[in-house]
């Protein structure tokens, strides 16, 4: 069934009380200045050999010392335990040898599940001089996604002519990867030239995967043309859309309004047998109104896809909240977070995150607080979204003492700084017209090898120009343009 959206309860009777937990001491802090891995040393010992030029040998009889031929020398007056030393230090040398590939490949792994990306580089750098070190697709792999996501196209294309150089064959998938770092950063006409390479190699043909990343960009950047065009290269090639793709498509034409064209995609996919809806349509549609503030048209289309058979899920519920949020309607966002809990739905760090954003968008610091609070209390982990939310709802409190300290905790807490969390706390130092710490921090951002976007230039455009410094907007629009010309600077 689905859930009564007209039950009203108050906001702080859905949330636990328990009590906030003291935060964990950080073993490690005192390794947080350095940027930089740690080196760790190889202890392989030398085995010193001295074998004597005298020998003797001993006839054993058969059936006496298996394993061994007659042929075995020892060396005269040495003892039995001898070879067991030996031994020892063979063994001993092999675990050390052992221990130092596990350690810098687990450094490694952790600096990639971290998102640091320049690190994981220089780490990975170190592994490729030890004499042990093997090529492997997979960690290709996870560096071309990590210097993707993190908006470093330039240095995954030239990790993949390294890879190359090495004798890794490419693979659809590694190819895949590169194109895909290629369109989240906005660069089309490499990722079309990446396909188009693709298309030469015969065992590295493109498949649905490779096109539907392909789709989504063209559809992030409204190029609805290429879509178009894509849709029949697939078609030629044999290569049937699945429903990841219909649904990135759907999304992009929610997003830029075309609902026309949105209703004709999901009535096709209802007639195919390949692409039929599922939970990831059903919150794709209800995004799509919740973010536009159509809370009727989202809450009848819910209905509908309920109709469909199509259960929500956790992810489904977080949508609505957010939505109900962003309207102030906190009966609503109450109501849909009981209901989670009657159906034993976790609540998640979305959850939270978009409780806390509807009070932060207002300026709500007590709720807001409180929230985050019962957040920790439940032993959910903060992210950089929640973070991001703290820092505008005190700027837009005017609690400015308490953006520097939100900062603090993050760098604690390690959460990842990108560039919405710079964008944050550059809004926020613009706000509170501290000019000179928004000018630092985004010194910091730079230097952090942290691209700034559109809305980046344009927080600080605006408060420059509300000072009439215009030598000031001339130098960022200059740099703006830079990052243009080299194709950095996405949205």
């Amino acid at each position: 069934m689905a859930p009564s959206m007209s039950m009203p309860l108050s906001f702080s009777s859905s949330l636990l009380s328990s009590p906030l937990p003291r935060p964990r001491p950080e073993s490690d802090s005192k390794n947080k200045s350095k940027p930089n891995p740690p080196i760790f040393p190889c202890a392989v010992a030398a085995v010193p050999s001295s074998v004597s030029d005298k020998k003797r040998q001993r006839h054993w009889k058969e059936g006496e010392y298996p394993g061994l031929s007659v042929s075995h020398t020892f060396t005269p007056g040495s003892s039995k335990k001898t070879p067991l030393k030996n031994l020892k230090k063979k063994l001993d040398r092999k675990n050390n040898a052992k221990a130092w590939v596990c350690t810098v490949t687990e450094t490694l792994s952790d600096c990639i599940l971290k998102k640091q990306w320049l690190q994981a580089l220089q780490v990975f750098e170190m592994l490729r001089d030890q004499p042990f070190y093997q090529p492997k697709e997979g960690t290709y792999m996870k560096l071309l996604v990590l210097l993707g996501k993190s908006g470093q196209p330039h240095r995954a294309r030239q990790l993949f002519h390294d890879m190359v150089q090495e004798g890794c064959e490419p693979t659809p998938e590694l190819f895949t990867a590169l194109l895909a770092a290629y369109c989240r950063n906005n660069l089309i006409d490499d990722a079309f030239a990446t396909l188009n390479q693709m298309k030469t190699l015969p065992c590295c043909q493109p498949d649905v995967f490779t096109y539907s990343t392909l789709i989504k960009a063209c559809v992030d950047a409204s190029r609805f043309d290429l879509v178009e065009s894509l849709y029949g290269e697939m078609e030629e090639r044999l290569i049937t859309p699945n429903t990841v793709t219909q649904n990135i498509v759907l999304s992009g034409y929610g997003k830029a309004g075309k609902f026309e064209q949105m209703e004709k995609v999901l009535s096709g996919m209802l007639e195919s047998s390949a692409s039929k809806p599922d939970v990831w349509t059903m919150n794709i549609i209800l995004s799509v109104f919740g973010n536009k503030g159509q809370i009727d048209m989202m809450e009848r289309w819910y209905e509908k896809f309920r109709n469909f058979g199509i259960e929500p899920e956790t992810r489904t519920f977080n949508i609505l909240i957010g939505a109900y949020g962003k309207k102030r309607m906190y009966d609503k966002m109450s109501s849909v977070m009981e209901y989670m809990r009657k159906l034993q739905f976790p609540w998640t760090t979305s959850t939270y995150n978009n409780v806390i954003e509807a009070f932060a968008d207002v300026g709500d610091a007590k709720h807001m607080e409180y929230t985050f609070d019962q957040m920790r209390a439940e032993g959910m982990k903060a992210d950089t979204k929640t973070f991001c939310c703290l820092i505008n709802g005190y700027a837009n409190a005017g609690l400015f003492h308490k953006v520097i300290s939100s900062v603090q905790l993050a760098a604690k807490l390690e959460i990842p700084e990108n560039t919405s969390f710079y964008n944050a706390v550059i809004s926020a130092c613009a706000k509170a017209e501290d000019l000179m710490e928004m000018e630092r921090v985004f010194k910091r951002m730079k230097d952090k090898q942290c691209q700034p976007n559109s809305m980046t230039f344009s927080i600080m455009v605006e408060a420059y120009r509300k000072e009439g410094m215009n030598d000031k907007i001339y130098d960022l629009e200059q740099l703006k343009q830079e990052f243009l010309n080299n194709g950095s600077l996405p949205e």
